[in-house]
């Protein structure tokens, strides 16, 4: 038999009575056997009732090879995917790409596999990251057609990038601008200069949502998108993000690094259409206050 069969159903009946009908040859416990494993779809839809009441004009495809199901992936989750994007939420403590240290357990390597299961030649390109510790919403191109396009046209096609940071100390006023060039060393630490040095123009609002007596909520929206911008100018302003040892801080209440991408906005390049994709604060941080 071919790999797929698909038939339309020509008058009423039960699922089951029409596989026995249909395939005489095959015994009840073969036909329980593809239902159980979802092998048989009716209009698009896995069905595994073998009672399933079928109706004139509708189509049934069964799949004779039997298709694993995907294992669960560790540490993201798919929250958007079509043709040429796949958006996901990424916990804190998965990699975004590969290390010399680890290449396994990687959002781009699970995201690789997942689409490889549909088509061995399908691709993900990288578009943009987020640090290990750092959580949120992170967008991945299928397409290296559309990787370059967003790169390329990265300033014009974000429309709003929005992060939350826990930061250690009080923050006293309410919002802010912090202007600064960044340049990076050989041990891969951004530094920041607050006049241009050859380094990289970086540019990050805030916005004071909550304050305790010794850490504080912010709002931060990027209008640039430099390596670790976030965190050095945390670090400048004298209020490193909790749990950033790196750039200063003291403290890791959390357990974890106090940063999450909260909000990528963006026009889709392949579609023109608005997208606003949004990943809910973690609760480890509003518990703070």
């Amino acid at each position: 038999m071919s790999k797929q069969t698909r038939f339309t159903v020509n008058e009423p009946n039960e699922l089951m009575k029409w596989l026995i009908a249909e395939f005489p040859e095959k015994g009840r416990n073969a036909i329980k056997a593809l239902l159980s494993h979802k092998q048989i779809s009716i209009d698009g839809k896995a069905i595994t009732q073998f009672n399933h009441p079928l109706k004139q004009g509708q189509e049934i495809v069964i799949e004779w090879t039997r298709v694993e199901e995907a294992p669960p992936m560790i540490g993201l989750s798919i929250i958007y995917e079509d043709a040429d994007l796949i958006i996901i939420e990424k916990q804190a403590g998965l990699l975004s790409v590969a290390t010399e240290e680890e290449k396994e357990q990687t959002a781009y390597r699970q995201l690789t596999d997942h689409v490889k299961r549909k088509d061995a030649k399908n691709r993900i390109f990288v578009v943009h990251r987020l640090d290990r510790d750092t959580s949120g919403v992170m967008m991945f191109a299928k397409t290296e057609e559309i990787k370059e396009k967003l790169q390329s046209t990265w300033q014009e096609t974000v429309s709003d990038r929005v992060y939350i940071a826990v930061v250690e100390g009080k923050v006293r006023k309410p919002e802010g601008m912090i202007k600064s060039w960044l340049t990076e060393s050989k041990t891969f630490k951004v530094y920041s200069s607050p006049t241009p040095n050859g380094g990289q123009e970086a540019i990050t609002r805030y916005k004071t949502l909550k304050t305790s007596s010794n850490c504080s909520l912010l709002e931060l929206r990027l209008e640039t998108g430099r390596k670790n911008q976030i965190r050095v100018h945390m670090e400048d302003i004298g209020h490193p993000v909790m749990g950033d040892k790196k750039y200063g801080a003291a403290r890791n209440t959390l357990g974890r690094l106090g940063l999450h991408a909260s909000i990528l906005a963006f026009t889709h390049p392949g579609t023109g259409k608005e997208m606003h994709f949004e990943s809910k604060t973690p609760e480890k941080f509003t518990r703070m206050f």
